[in-house]
């Protein structure tokens, strides 16, 4: 199984946590067994609120489940509709979130668990670490 983690920037498995899924520029696709980290760009990082198509971003990969530090209601129930479960990063780095998702200690994230509708540049206009939405307050924020 693969999974995608948002991150700021590519540097493989030591990748840093985006603090939003929909605005995160890159998706670092993960296989659980081997551990193989390939980045794939988010080409639609930079968006209007609501108009994130996240499949559109994964389309042609085998993902199985994400592991976000935040993400828009939108965006978790089109991911949820299409059958890929959504998780909650509890570590600053993918390998971090690699290692609790493998031992079964990442939060599963239900429709209460989405960030609400405030400011829209997640990673830039805000810090989640503060607002409340249970995003770990260790993850980063900013490029």
């Amino acid at each position: 199984m693969k999974i995608c983690v948002p991150v700021t920037a590519d540097q493989g498995l030591e990748s840093p946590v985006s603090g939003h899924f929909g605005s995160a520029p890159i998706y670092m696709l993960v296989d659980v067994e081997t551990r193989q980290a390939t980045a794939l760009s988010n080409a639609r990082a930079v968006h209007e609120h609501g108009a994130c198509r996240p499949l559109d971003a994964l389309a042609g990969h085998d993902v199985g489940a994400i592991v976000v530090g935040g993400i828009g209601a939108g965006a978790l129930m089109k991911l949820q509709g299409a059958g890929i479960r959504v998780y909650r990063a509890t570590a600053a780095t993918v390998a971090g979130c690699l290692d609790a998702f493998v031992k079964n200690e990442a939060e599963e994230i239900g429709p209460g668990g989405a960030c609400g509708r405030h400011g829209h540049g997640h990673d830039d206009e805000h810090d989640h670490g503060r607002h409340g939405h249970g995003h770990p307050a260790e993850l980063p924020n900013r490029i």
